[in-house]
């Protein structure tokens, strides 16, 4: 009976420890945000030389290998006709451009950043010459997000018919990946503009939702994609798709 009990208490002693063990384990994986600070002068003239830098930390590491670095811009109230700009790598965790406006107005722009399995999307504005008249802010109030909502379609490169292809979007709520949240592809083709296909998308990883679909014919398909949570957010953008034979 002694030996028994020894043995038991031997056994608590080791569960306990075990125990003891995981815990510390699991407090020191704490998560390391991926940070990007977006450097853009607030400020230019018309056809001045304007540098764009995006500066990528994991932790107190530099990333000096992101996957990718993109800019996007567009005039303010016109996001459907965005400029994407590849970035340099400067290699020491730096990444840069430098672009011109030719004419007054507010721009917007993100740097799209891929690196160590998240991405994130920082966005910024800039003033050129004289800004944006009181009819530009007028004509381009409609087509506003709510504030500190940000999405990033990536677009396919190359779609067929009848082939799947990943549908990828990311979505960020004040320059934080917006998680769990509910993610609709809304597809139609041109020439059947009553017949509509919802695709409802898993989220892969922190503000990332992706998809497979298989458009079934060729032509120009509509897209829109829906963005809700239960905070009451609810947000939609269209997009259009060329599906090759």
């Amino acid at each position: 009976m002694r030996h028994f009990n020894i043995l038991f208490i031997m056994l608590v002693i080791s569960v306990l420890t075990a125990c003891g063990t995981k815990d510390e384990n699991t407090g020191s994986e704490e998560l390391v945000p991926l940070e990007v600070e977006f450097s853009v002068p607030e400020t230019a003239e018309v056809d001045e030389e304007v540098k764009l830098i995006a500066t990528v930390t994991y932790g107190e590491e530099s990333v000096t290998e992101a996957d990718e670095v993109t800019f996007e811009l567009w005039e303010q109230g016109m996001e459907d006709e965005s400029t994407m700009i590849e970035a340099t790598n400067k290699g020491d965790g730096t990444y840069t451009t430098e672009t011109t406006f030719d004419h007054d107005g507010i721009y917007e722009m993100f740097a799209h950043v891929t690196a160590k399995d998240m991405h994130t999307m920082p966005k910024k504005l800039i003033t050129i010459g004289e800004g944006a008249s009181s009819n530009q802010d007028q004509e381009h109030e409609h087509s506003e997000h709510a504030d500190g909502f940000a999405m990033h379609f990536v677009e396919p490169e190359l779609v067929t018919a009848a082939e799947e292809t990943s549908l990828k979007v990311h979505v960020q709520l004040d320059d934080q990946p917006l998680e769990e949240a509910s993610i609709r592809f809304e597809i139609w083709n041109e020439e059947t503009p009553d017949n509509h296909e919802w695709v409802d998308a898993s989220e892969a990883t922190a503000g990332e939702y992706s998809e497979n679909f298989a458009f079934p014919k060729a032509g120009t398909y509509q897209m829109v994609i829906h963005v809700e949570n239960e905070d009451g957010l609810h947000e939609h953008q269209e997009f259009e798709i060329n599906v090759a034979e």
